[in-house]
Formats: C-alpha cells, structure tokens, sequence
C-alpha cells in the first residue's frame, strides 16, 4: 500500500495544565519529565498479515525547568523501524532504545532528545503478539467479512501504540486509518458514517483522553441513526435488531444530563461487536463498544449501555489517576447507571439492579477473603497486572459507598456535589487522596461528625462492607422469591406468575433455585420456560451452570454452542468453574477451551489459560 501523509487538518489543543499526581506503578513513562500531548497516528490495517503498520507521532509538552534528554514511551510486542525528532518523513533519525521485556509492563522505548525537541514520530508496526488487537475471520463474524477490533484497557494500548500508557496522560488525536475497500474503520473520535471507495479515512478527538480509552475496529459496518447526537454501527446483519434494541438511546443521554451536567464529548453512538468480545461494553469517548450479548429482543439489557453512557462523565470526563484508583471510575458509574435507569423505568428496576450488584460484591468478597487488602477501595496493584484490581469490589463497594453517603446527606445534597465534581474536573485524571480532600472539603466537613457517621477510612483503606452500609432490597425480587417458594412446594412451573417477568427477574430465580436439583426437576422448568433455547445470553448464562451440575443432556449442544460462539469473560468463567466442579469433568472443560479458544480475546484467554491450562499442555 503507500505511504500516507498525515491528515491535511491540524488542530490546537489547549490541554489543562497538569497536576502533581502519585507515580503509575503500570507504567515506564516519566510524565513529569517529559509528557505527550497530540497524537498524529497514521496506520495501514493489513488483515492478511494481522498488523498494523506505520507512524505515530507525538507532540511534546516540557514542565517548566525541566531538562530530560529522554522521552519514555511505553510498549509491547511492538517493532520499531526508526524514530525521528520532528515529522514524518522531513524529521532527523535520532537513537533510540528497547529496554528489557518486563511480564507486566512490556518494555520501555527510551528515545534520546534534543533541548529544543518538540515532536517525534515513531515509525512502527504491530505483531501478531498485540493482545489489545482480535482479529476474526469471516467465520466468526455476523457477515462474510473478516473485523478487527481493539481493547486497550487497562494497560494494553502498548501493544498497537508506543504511548505513555497510564491514565493519568490525557491527549488530543488525528489519525488517518488505510483500510481495505468495503469496510468501514472507526475510531474513539469524530467517525464516519458512509465507506469510501479508497478505503482511507480521517479521525479526530478534540478532547484529551488517557491511552486506554484509544479504540479502533474495522469490519463490514453499516449506521442507523437514532437521534440528531445518537446512533448505531454494526454488521448488516445485526443492525436492524440492534436500533431497536437501543431505540431509547436519545431518552438514556438526556436523563444523564438532567442528573449530572451536559454530555461533553458531542455525539454518543454504539458499536455491537461480534460475540467474542470479552467484555459486556467498552465506554471508549463518542462509540461505545457492546456485546452483541445484550440484544435481548426487549431492551431488558440496556442498563449496561446506561452503564457505558455514565463513564463518559466518571471515568472519560474524569478519569482514575492510576489503577489503583480504579474505584473512581466504576463506584462513581454503578451509582449513575442505576440513577439513569431508575428515571427512565422507575425506582423498583433499579432495586433489582441494586440487589443483583450487591449479591455479586457479596460473592466476589467471599472468593476474594474477607480479610483481604483487595477488598479495599484503593488498592495497591504495583507488580500485577491491573486486570486483578478490576473486580465487583471497584464496581459495587464504590458504588455502595456512595449509597450509604446518600443515605446520610439525602440525594439532593449529593447530586449537587457529583454535578460540581464532573464540572470542576472534567477532563483531568483524579487520584484517592486528591478526591478524599475534596469531599471533605465540599461536603463531609459541612457537617460534624459526618464522616464519622460514613466510616469513609473503612471504605476506602478497609477490607470488606463497612458495618454502616444501608441494606439493599428490590419489592420485584421479593415477588419472584414467593414463587419460587410455591414451586418448591408443588406448584407446577406453569401456574408460577412469571408472564411479566424481566430478564433480571429470571436470572434471580434461576440463582435462587436450590442445589442438587436433578435432571427431571430441570426437565419440568425447561418445559415450562424454554431456558435451553432462550435466546437471552443473562438467562441461558443463568441456566447452564445448574445444566452442568445435574448432568442435564438435553443443554449439552446449547452449552457448547454458547461456549464455542460467545466470548464474553462474566459469562464463561461461572461455566468453566461448573465443569470444573462437576466428577470428571476437566477433561470435558479442556475438550471444549480447546475448540473455542480461537474465539477469544487474548484478555478472555489470559484468564482461562490460567484456569484450565493451556490445550497445548
């Protein structure tokens, strides 16, 4: 292909002034030193090869006083052809090293500069080795196509970036993206909506963003709008059922408005993936990447795109300094999820979402200890892999910290201080210590004894749920727990009040049904409700494990159709652990890991690689 030159538009990014904050324990780059502020990123996608190639450059911003000689770059499983002080391709080469491959951090690119450096450019191309890069083939894919998307949270936009890879570097970016005719590229930027016949597109992101949250996916995409701000990429196939999946998109940023301040990143649209995509959603700023899992047919599944939606002010708008501070991304979006939920469809859904997250903190501290330090809020992540710290507990103990803070100041007082937080800090990374002084400041000290009556030092530097945490309760649940009472009692499936049933509501009956249920037991539900052929993934997802457990034949080819199709990591784990636990089954466990493998993500089959070894062992 040839060479391209960078976009004929420049932009002027007006970055905030940094502030100090704590090291990245993740990360090789000396921000304070030297830091980087826009990006020009030129790329040629070849899916034949599975790489991607050409260059980055970065423009340079220098504190005051500072001196460095040394830019530190991080980066992963990458080549590097040459680097240049400057442009491409008018710069002069200039040195450049690859320090030693660490098992966390990838390697540290030192590049030699000149006092009055302004921008390099790093003229390179990915491996097959980049784990933030799936490339499917047509197979795996809604269409006949191949697609090729990008996961870079937490510390894996290295592996097709050489970047200062931490959360507390925010930049600007343009990029032009070659691609091949017929498939349309997008980016976590201004995209386009119709394919060009040359198959070379333009990007750009005005606001600055952390490293993890660059995307970028190619495949067979069509767009459907859904409102002026609004709208819905994805394979032809899948688009039709998708934009009605997500009609209340529009209904979904207005409420997120109403509660904490304008949307800040102009338009807000999704991108369904094909199933492999290991996570539920990506927030990544103006396209959000989802599962195609949560295209229920009766928009029951949306809460995770109210989730992702909620990132763009907690976690985009403002952003954990490291991953340590993970919390401060997930905690602050949980509680505005539910918020946004809640006025949508109403207060007694979003008890059922408080209760189903609840019941999942409570799992998660059992499997992780009680004791632990990993139940803390702020965590201490340094020299493992931050995957490790992105449990329930950032997500729920986060989000139950500010119920209880709720509970105690009422929901006018503390709306009034989140609205004023996303205002203050948008755009700028924030640490714990940083946000503790300020809720103090802000809202704690206005009231003596306030922080005592919250214990905030237990929530944040103690293990497990503080004794002051409100109780948790959803009048819906209730409901499906008095008929699954009546069931266990002799009442037969059929005469149980489930009509009107959510898909919540079946996922909390199906976990509240007792061990040991045998073949003939599950056989009368599955008459009854049809759970082996649903085509809702949080239902069948709910199901299976009791299938696995009792041995049910009639599940076996919708567990391995599920196992071999979806590649979801919430979903598979629970399925792998009831194999796992079943008398003699690993065998079957690595029988079926070993066909669908190829189906995940490398972030998916870290993971199970661990828990099942690898097929090749």
């Amino acid at each position: 292909m040839r060479e391209l030159p960078f976009p004929t538009f420049h932009m002027a990014p007006t970055p905030l002034p940094a502030r100090l904050l704590p090291p990245d324990p993740h990360s090789h780059a000396r921000p304070t030193e030297v830091s980087v502020h826009h990006l020009a990123l030129n790329l040629r996608v070849d899916f034949a090869a599975r790489t991607l190639a050409g260059h980055a450059t970065w423009q340079l911003r220098r504190p005051e006083g500072s001196t460095a000689t040394e830019l530190v770059l991080d980066a992963r499983h990458l080549r590097i052809e040459a680097v240049l002080l400057g442009n491409f391709p008018e710069g002069e080469p200039t040195e450049f090293v690859l320090g030693p491959e660490d098992a966390v951090l990838g390697q540290a690119l030192r590049i030699r500069l000149r006092p009055d450096t302004t921008a390099v450019t790093i003229v390179y191309q990915t491996t097959p080795a980049a784990a933030a890069l799936q490339w499917l083939s047509p197979e795996q894919t809604a269409g006949t196509q191949p697609f090729l998307f990008t996961q870079s949270q937490a510390i894996l936009a290295r592996t097709w970036l050489p970047c200062q890879d931490s959360p507390g570097v925010r930049f600007t970016y343009e990029a032009r993206v070659q691609v091949p005719a017929g498939l349309l590229p997008l980016m976590s930027a201004e995209n386009p909506q119709q394919l060009r016949p040359d198959g070379c597109y333009e990007f750009r992101m005005a606001q600055p963003i952390p490293a993890y949250l660059m995307a970028l996916a190619v495949g067979d995409l069509e767009f459907r709008p859904l409102s002026a701000r609004t709208g819905v990429y994805a394979e032809p196939a899948t688009l039709p059922g998708a934009a009605g999946e997500f009609a209340d998109l529009e209904q979904m940023v207005a409420a997120a408005e109403d509660l904490y301040g304008p949307y800040r990143w102009d338009r807000y649209d999704l991108l369904v993936l094909p199933p492999s995509f290991p996570f539920g959603g990506m927030e990544n700023p103006r396209l959000t990447f989802v599962t195609p899992t949560i295209l229920a047919g009766d928009r029951s599944l949306t809460s995770l795109v109210a989730h992702e939606l909620a990132h763009s002010w907690s976690g985009n708008l403002v952003t954990n300094a490291t991953w340590n501070d993970f919390w401060l991304n997930e905690g602050f979006t949980v509680y505005f999820e539910r918020r946004i939920m809640e006025k949508l469809y109403g207060r007694p859904y979003a008890d059922m979402l408080q209760v189903l997250g609840h019941a999942g903190l409570l799992r998660t501290i059992q499997e992780i200890g009680a004791a632990s330090p990993d139940t803390h809020l702020l965590l201490d992540l340094a020299g493992r892999d931050p995957d490790e710290g992105l449990t329930d507990i950032a997500y729920e103990k986060g989000d139950y910290l500010l119920l209880t803070l709720e509970h105690l100041v009422g929901r006018p007082r503390l709306d009034a201080f989140i609205k004023e937080y996303f205002a203050r800090h948008g755009f700028q990374s924030m640490d714990t210590t940083t946000f503790l002084t300020y809720l103090r400041r802000e809202l704690l000290d206005l009231e003596l004894g306030l922080e005592e009556k919250l214990q905030l030092d237990a929530w944040v530097n103690g293990p497990g749920i503080p004794a002051v945490a409100p109780p948790v309760s959803s009048a819906r649940f209730a409901a499906v727990e008095a008929a699954l009472r009546t069931w266990q009692n002799g009442t037969p499936p059929t005469h149980l009040p489930a009509a009107a049933w959510s898909s919540h509501e079946w996922v909390h009956f199906l976990h509240g049904l007792p061990p040991g249920l045998r073949p003939a037991q599950l056989a009368e539900l599955d008459a009854a409700f049809g759970f082996t052929d649903s085509g809702n993934t949080e239902i069948l997802a709910a199901w299976l494990p009791l299938t696995i457990a009792a041995d049910y034949a009639p599940a076996e080819a919708a567990l391995h159709r599920f196992l071999t199709r979806v590649g979801r990591r919430k979903f598979l784990i629970p399925l792998y652990k009831a194999l796992l636990a079943r008398p003699g089954g690993r065998p079957l466990a690595r029988r079926l890991y070993a066909e669908a493998r190829p189906n995940y993500h490398a972030v998916a089959t870290v993971t199970f690689d661990a828990l099942l070894g690898t097929p090749t062992e």
